[in-house]
């Protein structure tokens, strides 16, 4: 260890251009779970629905959470979701014009938007005995970062 402490990096210098960043993730689960999902009929409401509000707001929350992370003004966040044969997948994308990347916010986005669906469906993940089957979160991880003119 050199002695440093523990600091936020100095962004002051660096110029305002367009970033964006697009992450994702799968929540692997049950063919019930999936139903339920693609239903729209859990106990607990719409998965996707209140999964995207949770994913939203942790992009926002993001400095709060991560403390290295700057306040960065988002200006945009699309939560997509899809369900695949082996459980329902999380891709957030984050955009604005500021002076550090918003990768950070796009991982807490799918972390927070799967977290919020496996709560939703924990209850049909159990085998009889009350043991979560093999219910993970997998796979989170950047898919895309941008620097600069938008591209439309």
């Amino acid at each position: 260890m050199d002695g440093k402490r523990v600091g936020i990096v100095d962004i002051g210098s660096k110029r305002v251009v367009f970033r964006e960043a697009e992450a994702t993730g799968i929540l692997k689960l049950s063919k019930k779970s999936l139903d339920i999902v693609s239903n729209g009929k859990s106990i607990k409401g719409d998965v996707r629905e209140a999964s995207t509000v949770a994913a939203i707001q942790a992009v926002k929350e993001t400095p709060r959470t991560i403390p290295h992370c700057h306040t960065v003004p988002v200006e945009g966040c699309s939560v997509h979701w899809v369900i695949e044969p082996n459980g329902l997948r999380c891709t957030v994308t984050v955009s604005t014009h500021w002076t550090t990347g918003v990768e950070m916010e796009a991982l807490c986005g799918v972390s927070a938007g799967l977290l919020c669906a496996f709560d939703m469906l924990k209850s049909t993940e159990k085998d009889p005995n009350g043991q979560y089957l093999d219910t993970c979160i997998e796979g989170i991880r950047v898919l895309e970062k941008k620097k600069g003119q938008p591209h439309n």
